[in-house]
């Protein structure tokens, strides 16, 4: 039987091409998915003009034996900002924000790239309500109760540590 030289190539050059093309480019592509995968879901460019994490205030808080080191948003800026963009929290981080009046001060999530619990504070340091947030969405997270602060945590950080409402956050840094 007798085969064109180029059916012959085609037939058995094939798969032997076809194997060292895949193991010339398998490292490759290996690399390049190795190198997206170590970048957060979901990351988002933070805008210019945007706070980076350590330029806020800080304020150290105690809830109960547990203490807080929060960066603080008392102005519209930073309030509006919050932990966006942010992808991580250290273990007792979180972020205090302080309010100009008494009243029902309502949240949500977007462009907040970590799922987050958050809780409402009156005046006085009591926690009225706790709520549990999901990251990137646009829900209403609010009170049932007024108050001036509220204190966004990891999600189940108040949980895990026993903090429910009625106790008392200390080290509050005073209302405008």
């Amino acid at each position: 039987m007798r085969f064109p030289l180029r059916s012959l190539m085609a037939r058995f050059m094939t798969p032997f091409m076809a194997r060292l093309a895949v193991a010339a480019i398998l490292p490759f592509a290996a690399i390049s998915f190795s190198a997206l995968s170590a970048l957060p879901a979901h990351a988002q460019q933070m805008p210019s003009g945007a706070k980076q994490p350590g330029e806020f205030p800080r304020a150290k808080l105690t809830a109960g034996m547990f203490v807080i080191d929060a960066a603080v948003a008392a102005n519209d800026a930073d309030r509006e900002q919050g932990l966006m963009y942010r992808t991580s929290l250290a273990p007792n981080e979180g972020m205090l924000f302080v309010f100009n009046e008494n009243a029902v001060h309502c949240f949500w999530m977007k462009n907040t790239l970590i799922p987050l619990s958050i809780a409402f504070i009156r005046a006085d340091g009591t926690v009225t309500d706790i709520d549990e947030m999901q990251a990137e969405t646009t829900n209403n997270h609010c009170p049932k109760n007024n108050g001036v602060y509220a204190l966004e945590m990891s999600k189940g950080w108040f949980t895990s540590k026993g903090i429910k409402p009625g106790m008392k956050i200390q080290g509050l840094p005073a209302a405008q």
